[in-house]
């Protein structure tokens, strides 16, 4: 089962790495240099897409992590998959606190009549610091896995 659950472990994680260190690259510097109205537009339209396969991504990592750290027969790679769903679990954390509240709320503005102080309670800053945090950390986490896949072979 170990051989057949450490590579989708992987998988899962890489997708979700992927995502976010793509958001990294790209996303997040556009929606950074939009104008506010485009940027509620443009944030709205991404954080739709990337539900649920990033929450399904996320927790298939914390899950199989987890199951591998208690049945893998390699001592360092159990340490590696406890490393990995550490740093995973800090993920959806973030996500749930941090992230998600953020993109639920945007979902509901009008781009083309916001708040008179949306200027106030612009989120991409506070945004952006912690999509950086938990992009660092899902690839953190991958690195974890791939290393301890690599004890597994």
């Amino acid at each position: 089962m170990i051989e057949y659950l450490a590579p989708l472990v992987v998988l899962f994680n890489g997708l979700a790495a992927g995502v976010l260190f793509g958001t990294q690259l790209g996303g997040w510097p556009l929606l950074a240099a939009l104008p506010a109205d485009r940027y509620v537009h443009a944030h709205a339209f991404f954080a739709t897409r990337y539900d649920p396969a990033m929450p399904i991504c996320l927790l298939g990592t914390l899950a199989g992590d987890s199951w591998l750290a208690a049945v893998s027969p390699h001592p360092g790679a159990r340490g590696l998959f406890v490393a990995g769903a550490v740093l995973a679990a800090v993920t959806v954390v973030i996500s749930l606190t941090k992230n998600v509240p953020v993109n639920k709320w945007v979902r509901t503005l009008d781009p083309d009549n916001l708040p008179a102080d949306f200027a106030d309670r612009d989120p991409r800053r506070h945004w952006g610091a912690w999509n950086q945090r938990r992009s660092a950390l899902t690839v953190l986490a991958l690195v974890a896995n791939c290393a301890a896949l690599t004890l597994l072979l």
